[in-house]
């Protein structure tokens, strides 16, 4: 098991936990809509410290975006499993071809 599913096993034990006990719990309890909102919050971080150049920043931040990517994942009920399932898929694809084959 990796740090990501590990991690992704835990924001889904946090689902129905007491909301003041849990930073999880808390921003899962306020809806899909706030998750993803925090998501989009972090991401801008995360581009910030790109910008920048800070790796030590960028690092920290880019753990954030994947906390809240999860916890946004989890507050619609879309797997980790279902998303590496879908890299898997498209591994040894060529991004070009993948693209065009959505069109």
């Amino acid at each position: 098991m990796t740090t990501l599913t590990r991690l992704a096993a835990t924001i889904d034990a946090r689902k129905g936990a007491d909301p003041d006990s849990s930073w999880t719990a808390k921003l899962l309890a306020k809806g899909p809509e706030k998750c993803a909102e925090k998501f989009g919050e972090e991401a801008v971080e995360a581009i910030i410290e790109a910008v920048k150049g800070d790796r030590e920043r960028l690092t920290s931040e880019a753990a954030d975006v994947l906390y809240h990517l999860l916890v946004m994942l989890a507050a619609r009920d879309v797997a980790l499993e279902d998303v590496l399932a879908e890299l898997e898929r498209r591994e040894g694809v060529s991004g070009l071809a993948e693209k065009a084959s959505r069109s």
